[in-house]
């Protein structure tokens, strides 16, 4: 049994070995985040069963208790079995692949074991049916998730999959003393080794998986990097000079081979690979770009004949087009180019994604400053002060601190940032807008500053029902919130709340904001709203000029009252109810 062990152990060591160096291969792993294409399941299919033909004809003869052969075997001699790794690589098909590829597996497995002939070939393919199907089905509930399993519930389903294998050979064969001899000999080492080489596989595809995290959180951190040295250039919008400036920035922090820079109809800026034909004042010259302007939505390229240049000499190979994005449409793209398509991969693609938005919004900000330079409006100009820099800043310095500790929350909360100034910049351009959105915009504020001092604040949302699409001046609320967050809890690092309530009052809407803080000083209450109220943690213009907004919109009745105690402060204003457009 000893002599078995160590050769079973030899065998799963080969598997094992064949797993480290396929799981180390780019385009191997970003197939297996997307295990449920058909594409990717007769991908596993030929490899896991390629693993299932290699365990075959690896095996170990054993004939009346003891080994006979341990050489590559073809045919088996009539009274003889054979001990491999079969059951773990159709299992782990199964765990991996799902039902499909584990019964696929499991009937080329069992069919290649039937023609080694031997004692009882028949029982072979009924549990190599049996294991693929049952592996995979347990298999499915992580596919469903997204996940993989744990190399403990790898290692269980390697012992389940063994004991289906000796039930079948125990009940199904022809001779049932035989059979009890045979797994006196083969039920320990291998049940045991079985099991540990699921586990171990499983456990280099989480190894793999947290080094890609590690590296996709070292790229985000430079991403945030990256989108402050390119703000300046893509405020100043998209023209040859700002935008080679970009584009010389993006490639030197992102692993690309190039970098262009397209606004509807021409190139504007082009660096690196490809620079001889791809040059700025030219028209798009790729079929890629043109088809992302037309649709809006991001593509990928992983040829040349995708990317559609018509020049021969091309060296690119492959290439992410991301659409950049303003209130008007599509206003250009950002392509990063690739000379080795394996070099394109899922990371690169999340990261672009944020790019893009990033950029949309830097672009539609400076859009946004320039249109209020043009109209020479007091209103929209005071309005876009309320864009602060320093919330910007902090903001970015959160994530780039959650980054190493949280990616995930970390990409939602500069989701939740191009939110809150995408959203910013809309306003500017409505005197009013719904109810649902002002409180996004509220939301987003909040998940911000959470995120910077966190159990701090806790806001309640008392809104009554059916008034979310009314129509109300944009940042009413949310300045309201801003100003409790900045003012009402100086002396308090916790145990801070703040309830927001709309209700219906007969023809008008109630808006409150409410907080427990330390309520207004006597000679700050006299002034608030109705002139500018300096402080060391703003302008102190906010609410003087939202006070200016409801006036001019709704006259004297809507402007903000102010009820304040040393038990908190509450803001209220009253507006008619209209239905927003």
């Amino acid at each position: 049994m000893v002599s078995l062990f160590i050769l079973l152990l030899e065998r799963v060591g080969l598997i094992i070995l064949i797993a480290y160096l396929l799981l180390n291969i780019p385009a191997f792993k970003q197939r297996l985040t997307h295990r449920g294409k058909g594409t990717t399941q007769v991908l596993l299919i030929l490899i896991f069963s390629l693993f299932a033909s290699i365990s075959n004809f690896n095996g170990i003869e054993i004939l009346h208790g003891e080994i006979v052969s341990n050489t590559s075997l073809f045919t088996l001699s009539p009274e003889a079995s054979l001990v491999n790794t079969r059951a773990m690589t159709i299992g782990i098909s199964g765990l991996i692949g799902g039902p499909t590829v584990g019964v696929a597996v499991g009937a080329l497995s069992g069919a290649i074991r039937f023609s080694q002939g031997g004692i009882d070939p028949q029982v072979y393919i009924f549990s190599s049916l049996l294991i693929g199907l049952i592996a995979g089905l347990y298999g499915r509930k992580f596919i469903k998730k997204d996940q993989f399993p744990s190399p403990v519930q790898g290692g269980i389903m390697g012992i389940t999959v063994e004991m289906i294998q000796m039930a079948c050979i125990l009940f199904l064969s022809t001779s049932m003393t035989d059979a009890y001899q045979l797994l006196h000999f083969i039920i320990l080492p291998m049940t045991l080794l079985n099991s540990f080489g699921v586990a171990v596989f499983l456990s280099i595809i989480h190894a793999a998986q947290k080094q890609e995290m590690q590296a996709r959180a070292i790229q985000t951190h430079d991403v945030l990097k990256l989108a402050n040295a390119t703000l300046p250039y893509f405020r100043a919008g998209l023209d040859e000079k700002s935008c080679k400036k970009a584009a010389e920035i993006i490639k030197k922090f992102m692993k690309v081979s190039a970098v262009s820079i397209t606004d509807k109809e021409q190139i504007l800026a082009h660096v690196g690979a490809g620079s001889d034909h791809h040059r700025p004042s030219h028209s798009i010259v790729t079929d890629l770009s043109h088809d992302v302007l037309h649709t809006g939505k991001i593509k990928e390229a992983h040829s040349r004949e995708e990317i559609g240049c018509d020049v021969p000499s091309c060296p690119l190979e492959a290439a992410i087009v991301i659409p950049l994005k303003t209130a008007k449409g599509t206003v250009g793209t950002l392509k990063l180019y690739f000379v080795n398509a394996e070099e394109l991969t899922f990371v690169e693609r999340q990261l672009a994604e944020g790019l893009g938005n990033i950029f949309s919004s830097q672009i539609e900000l400076g859009e946004a400053e320039v249109h209020a330079r043009l109209l020479q409006d007091a209103e929209i100009k005071s309005l876009q002060a309320q864009v602060n820099p320093h919330f910007f800043f902090n903001a970015i310095n959160t994530v780039s601190a959650l980054i190493r500790v949280d990616s995930e929350k970390a990409r939602k909360l500069l989701l939740r940032l191009s939110q809150f100034f995408r959203s910013n910049l809309q306003g500017t351009r409505k005197n009013l807008i719904s109810l649902e959105k002002e409180l996004e915009q509220v939301k987003a504020y909040q998940d911000l500053e959470q995120a910077r001092f966190p159990e701090r604040y806790t806001v309640y949302f008392e809104i009554e029902e059916n008034l979310k699409n009314i129509a109300v001046p944009p940042f009413v609320i949310q300045i309201l919130v801003e100003n409790a967050f900045k003012h009402a809890f100086t002396t308090r690092k916790v145990d801070n709340h703040v309830w927001i309530r709309v209700a219906k009052q007969e023809e008008q809407v109630l808006i409150q904001v409410e907080d427990d803080g330390v309520g207004l000083p006597e000679e700050v209450k006299k002034k608030i709203g109705q002139e500018i109220v300096p402080s060391d943690k703003g302008t102190g213009s906010a609410l003087e000029n939202l006070n200016r907004r409801l006036e001019s919109l709704f006259g004297e009745m809507s402007m903000l009252t102010f009820d304040s105690s040393q038990e908190g402060t509450c803001v209220s204003c009253l507006i008619p109810m209209k239905e927003s457009d």
